[in-house]
C-alpha cells in the first residue's frame, strides 16, 4: 500500500521532528514512524466507511419525507437505488472490515453536517442523476458510482478542516488514501471480497525480503537518526556563508534524508535520490527550497 515515495515523506517528517526535538531517541523515532505508516491505512479505512454513512444519510431523508403529512406521491414512493447500493452492504456485512473499524473506532458520526453538505453536492452531479435513472441494476454499476463520488473529496475544504483537526497527519495523505479506495471499489465491482491491503507496497509485489519496503524504511530512518549530527556538520562545511540555524528545518531534514539514503543504499543512483527529495521539497518547503536542496545534495553527494 505504501510506496517508496510516501515512505520517504514519512521519514522526512520524523527527521524534521528531530530538528525541533534533538533529544528524540531512535526508539521513539521508530515508534513514531510505525504509527505514521499505520495511520495512512487507517485513513483508507475511514474513507471506506463513508459509503455506509452516505447511504444512511439518504435513507434518513427518505424516511423524513415519507413521514410528512403533505408527502407527495414521489416522496411516498421514492427512488431507492442509491440507498440499496450494494457496496455499503458488502462492507457492512464483512466481519473483518467491521471488526477493524470498530476496534479503531472509525466512523463519520461526529460529522453529520459534512455528510449533509456532501450528499447535496453528489445529488447535483449529472452522473448521479444518470445512475438513479438508469435501468441497469448491477454490482459493477454500483461500484462505478463510488469511483465518481470519491474524487469529489480531493477538493473538499470542509473535509480538509476535519482531517486537519485529527491527530493522525491525514490532511496531506488524502490523495493517496483515495487512490487506494478507488482500487478497492474496482475490485469489489468485479466481485472480489474485501481484504485489508498490506501495509507496504512490496508485500503486494512479493519482492524478496531483503528488498522489502519495511526494511528500506527502517534502514533509512536508522541511518538518518544515527548520522544526524554528522550530516549537519557536512552541511555546515559546505554552507560557510550561512549559519546552520538560518537553513529552514524542512530543508535541513530533506538534505539529511538524502545523505542518509545515499549512505544506506550505495547502489542507488545519486540522481534518483536527489530527484526524490527535490520533489518532496516542492510540496513541504518554501518555493526556493527545490533549487537549494538540489544544489546542496548534488554537491554533498559528489
Amino acid at each position: 500500500m505504501l510506496s517508496r515515495r510516501i515512505l520517504r515523506v514519512k521519514t522526512f517528517k520524523i527527521i524534521y521532528a528531530l530538528t525541533e526535538n534533538p533529544e528524540m531517541t531512535l526508539k521513539e523515532a521508530e515508534r513514531r514512524l510505525e504509527h505514521s505508516c499505520e495511520a495512512t491505512r487507517d485513513l483508507y479505512l475511514f474513507l471506506l466507511t463513508l459509503t455506509g454513512a452516505l447511504t444512511e444519510e439518504a435513507s434518513r431523508r427518505i424516511e423524513a419525507s415519507r413521514a410528512k403529512f403533505t408527502a407527495t406521491a414521489e416522496e411516498r414512493n421514492p427512488n431507492l437505488k442509491f440507498v440499496q447500493n450494494r457496496i455499503p452492504a458488502i462492507l457492512g456485512e464483512d466481519p473483518d472490515f467491521q471488526r477493524i473499524i470498530k476496534k479503531k473506532k472509525l466512523g463519520w458520526q461526529p460529522y453529520d453536517a459534512f455528510l449533509r453538505h456532501f450528499y447535496e453536492e453528489i445529488r447535483e452531479q449529472d452522473w448521479f442523476r444518470s445512475y438513479m435513472e438508469s435501468g441497469e441494476d448491477s454490482l459493477k454499476e454500483d461500484a462505478l458510482l463510488w469511483t465518481r463520488i470519491y474524487p469529489l473529496l480531493e477538493d473538499s475544504a470542509e473535509l480538509d478542516e476535519i482531517l486537519e483537526d485529527l491527530p493522525l497527519n491525514w490532511s496531506d495523505e488524502l490523495p493517496y488514501g483515495l487512490k487506494t479506495v478507488l482500487r478497492t471499489m474496482q475490485q469489489l465491482g468485479e466481485g472480489s471480497s474485501w481484504t485489508l491491503p498490506p501495509l507496504y507496497k512490496s508485500e503486494m509485489d512479493e519482492r524478496p525480503a531483503e528488498e522489502s519496503d519495511r526494511d528500506f524504511i527502517r534502514k533509512l530512518l536508522r541511518k538518518a537518526v544515527s548520522g544526524f549530527e554528522g550530516y549537519k556538520e557536512q552541511l555546515a562545511e559546505h554552507t560557510r556563508k550561512w549559519k546552520l540555524d538560518r537553513i529552514c528545518a524542512t530543508d535541513l531534514a530533506l538534505i539529511v534524508c538524502g545523505l542518509a539514503e545515499a549512505d544506506a543504499f550505495p547502489g542507488t543512483r545519486k540522481n534518483i535520490i536527489i530527484n526524490e527529495y527535490v520533489e518532496i521539497s516542492k510540496y513541504y518547503s518554501t518555493p526556493e527550497s527545490s533549487g537549494f536542496v538540489n544544489g546542496l545534495l548534488d554537491k554533498l553527494l559528489k
